[in-house]
């Protein structure tokens, strides 16, 4: 079934959205990241994307109490990303609660790292986070653009064991003005036997069907969600159907 999973952005402690990725256009939404997971598990969600913006400047995890906190106080499937950079990092947003880590910077950065921990934690745990503009790979919470295509850099995981990876449009990301359902149709089409999910730009439910048309595992939301332009009783209702 496809699935549809609310993103939720920390930073200092809060829920907010980013616009392309700027950190000077920070929207906040509510001061509890655990009053805004038990609303979406409410409504019959059953995983949550957590990006601590934090933490990706910062270089190690900065909201790890809200993992457990979530994770004590609700049924949701946690991935977790932002900062990490060690072993240990992953170790602890595991035992913090997370089922998967959501891995982006660093394994743009340290290949053979990045490499060992897919052998060491398996594909169900590492998350890829393959952030683009214009389908080249970003970093560093979208401050930089690398010189390497998503086709290629998802193709070379995909050799090491990868079996799943999110892709955020990041000209898109934050702006409501519909997913770029071109990239994600190339995407499937290059590597069928990825877990793929769909992230940036949605805006309507109507974004979410055409995304649902390309056969790919689900779709990240969050703007939408905060904005109401999708609203969280449809999301119940096709859950529900």
């Amino acid at each position: 079934m496809f699935e549809i999973i609310p993103a939720i952005d920390l930073i200092d402690n809060q829920c907010v959205r980013l616009t392309q990725g700027d950190y000077q256009q920070k929207t906040i939404y509510h001061s509890s990241p655990l009053i805004v997971a038990q609303n979406f598990e409410a409504v019959g969600i059953q995983s949550l994307h957590i990006v601590d913006l934090s933490g990706a400047k910062a270089g190690t995890p900065q909201h790890l109490h809200w993992v457990e906190q979530i994770a004590k106080h609700t049924q949701l499937r946690i991935d977790y990303g932002g900062g990490i950079r060690e072993e240990q990092h992953i170790k602890d947003i595991l035992s913090a609660g997370a089922s998967m880590v959501s891995i982006g910077s660093i394994a743009v950065k340290n290949q053979t790292l990045v490499g060992t921990w897919l052998a060491q934690f398996g594909g169900e745990v590492i998350l890829l986070a393959a952030d683009v503009k214009e389908e080249y790979i970003a970093l560093q919470a979208w401050q930089e653009t690398s010189h390497i295509t998503v086709f290629d850099w998802v193709a070379e995981y995909e050799k090491m064991g990868l079996t799943q990876f999110f892709c955020t449009d990041v000209a898109r990301d934050g702006m409501l003005t519909g997913a770029n359902v071109a990239l994600y149709q190339k995407l499937k089409a290059h590597f069928p036997n990825l877990r793929i999910l769909a992230s940036g730009g949605v805006g309507s439910w109507a974004d979410i069907e055409a995304l649902q048309q390309l056969d790919i595992a689900g779709v990240i939301v969050g703007k939408a969600l905060y904005e109401g332009k999708i609203d969280i009783q449809q999301i119940q209702k096709y859950i529900q159907s």
